[in-house]
């Protein structure tokens, strides 16, 4: 996130991109509700009308798998209508020549015709972002989770970088990251291309930096594997292990079928866990871990404030905090890694060696943390990125097209279905399906259907349906809702038995290699 929390609630035009807000992040949700009460202006686009639609001035029912060509259908007008801010984009800006002859392949007409959002509103969604500055964009998982992702973030980017709305106070880009501190572990360097901080593994000096404080020599500059070549590798035996840490697999990853063969191809399978979960199933070795209210150390959210988190009560049994495991282990190594607690592995490690953390020590997170970047020990920390000039210099307008999803309705499978997150469970429910409150309140999975297609189908509410792609098929309770268009389908990836990745499609943005769990085709039939 460019910008932070605070900004939602003060913020005087939002616009809320492929984010159902409301459950996948109910707090930060609050905060933009507050924001409309206020008098702010909200535009949600979206293919499934969400809670905050509901809020919103205006609600645009976008198909899935179309934002690249609504995005520069909106940047369209703003040129053509020489709406967009013309100063801001001459002395910060790199690419516009490009960028424009690029939008203007994509008139609103076009836009319209892909993205089933008419050439009207179009215009006049362009004409209300243009009307209030700065406006705020906030987008989740529905922008992320296509093939086209890293595409439809860069034109998020373009689209705020032609308004002039980056590098203010509630402006910016602000993607809400989809799980409980992921953000801080992408920080961290829980990435293959980089060490913590987002420094990169080809740069020799800084390699050199990492030898010296680590004690090693010769780290690779070539990144490791992403996630699906790992799988593939595992399933080729060019990879014979595989230590997986805080994640369910055989849940959580598309086509269940296929993950599963994967982890059962692996000759040594290390699962590090608090529960046992469908993935330890296949694991040779499970290491028990402490929780995150049984450890000392930090957590990132979304808008980089790295904050202090205490332990509420010991590790039960033989769980031990994360940090002492992985050091163990390396210490069976010959690595004698010196630091004994949370605090010692900031202070030593991570600050010394992260610019952007340099001026964050673990006495300085009490009360209410600090934003990454702190470049010193007097920095207040940064509530908003880019301020003045972007971090790189000059901000690059990037030429994007429209790409459909890699997998479109056709006649054996004629709906799109597209998954993300309820509000009553959590992922994959490793937690929070051991509450028996929170079962109550959704005790199971459903395919939500819209009333047309019900009604065509001849299918009631709550009556159990067959749902079916090219990977495999579930039983499911069909809830028939006005939220969802016609021809989607829509369903989460909670619950085991009727979990929507034993149908999402194994396909991959060929950049950030996130998989396109937002469109596949299906069918839907009486049970």
């Amino acid at each position: 996130m460019t910008n932070s929390f605070s900004d939602f609630a003060k913020a005087k035009s939002i616009f809320v991109i492929g984010s159902n807000m409301t459950e996948a992040h109910p707090v930060a949700a609050s905060f933009v509700k507050q924001a409309v009460l206020a008098g702010a202006r909200l535009f949600v686009a979206d293919p499934r009308r969400t809670a905050l639609a509901d809020m919103a001035e205006r609600y645009y029912p976008l198909k899935v798998g179309s934002d690249v060509a609504f995005l520069n259908g909106i940047m369209n007008v703003l040129i053509q209508e020489n709406l967009y801010d013309k100063s801001y984009v001459e002395s910060r800006c790199s690419g516009f020549e490009e960028l424009k002859a690029k939008v203007m392949e994509y008139p609103p007409e076009r836009a319209a015709k892909i993205s089933g959002v008419s050439a009207d509103e179009i215009r006049g969604l362009a004409r209300n972002l243009a009307a209030v500055k700065p406006a705020m964009l906030m987008y989740t998982l529905g922008i992320t989770e296509h093939t086209c992702g890293v595409n439809n973030v860069l034109s998020c980017a373009n689209l705020q970088m032609l308004l002039g709305n980056v590098g203010f106070e509630c402006g910016g880009v602000n993607p809400l990251r989809g799980q409980n501190n992921v953000q801080g572990a992408c920080d961290m360097g829980a990435l293959p291309n980089v060490f913590h901080g987002y420094q990169s593994v080809a740069n020799a000096e800084i390699r050199a930096k990492f030898e010296k404080a680590w004690n090693v020599k010769d780290l690779p500059a070539k990144p490791g594997l992403m996630m699906p070549q790992m799988v593939d590798g595992l399933v080729k035996k060019e990879i014979k292990a595989f230590y997986i840490f805080g994640e369910n697999m055989a849940n959580s990853e598309p086509d269940i079928h296929h993950m599963e063969h994967a982890l059962a191809s692996a000759e040594f399978l290390v699962c590090q866990d608090i529960f046992q979960t469908e993935t330890t199933r296949f694991a040779h070795v499970i290491l028990p871990a402490a929780a995150w209210s049984e450890n000392d150390g930090t957590f990132t959210n979304s808008e980089r404030r790295v904050s202090r988190v205490r332990t509420a009560s010991p590790p039960p049994g033989d769980a031990k905090p994360n940090w002492w495991i992985f050091r163990e282990i390396a210490r069976r190594f010959d690595q004698n890694w010196e630091s004994n607690s949370a605090r010692e592995l900031w202070d030593n490690e991570i600050s010394p060696l992260a610019p952007s953390m340099a001026g964050i020590r673990y006495a300085r997170l009490e009360g209410n943390g600090l934003q990454w970047p702190v470049p010193n020990g007097d920095h207040p920390g940064t509530a908003y990125l880019h301020r003045d000039r972007f971090t790189a210099g000059m901000g690059t307008l990037v030429t994007v097209d429209w790409t459909p999803p890699a997998e479109v309705p056709d006649d054996e499978y004629p709906l799109v279905l597209s998954t993300g997150r309820r509000l009553y469970q959590y992922h994959t429910r490793t937690q929070t399906g051991r509450c028996a409150g929170i079962n109550d309140l959704l005790p199971e999975e459903t395919a939500d259907i819209s009333p047309i297609d019900a009604k065509q189908l001849g299918i009631s509410h709550g009556e159990k349906v067959r749902l079916s792609s090219r990977r495999g098929k579930v039983i499911v309770k069909a809830n028939v809702t006005d939220q969802i268009p016609r021809g989607m389908i829509w369903m989460a990836f909670h619950f085991r038995e009727n979990c929507a990745n034993w149908l999402t499609n194994p396909v991959y943005d060929p950049i950030s290699q996130t998989a396109e769990y937002k469109a596949c085709a299906v069918k839907l039939e009486k049970a």
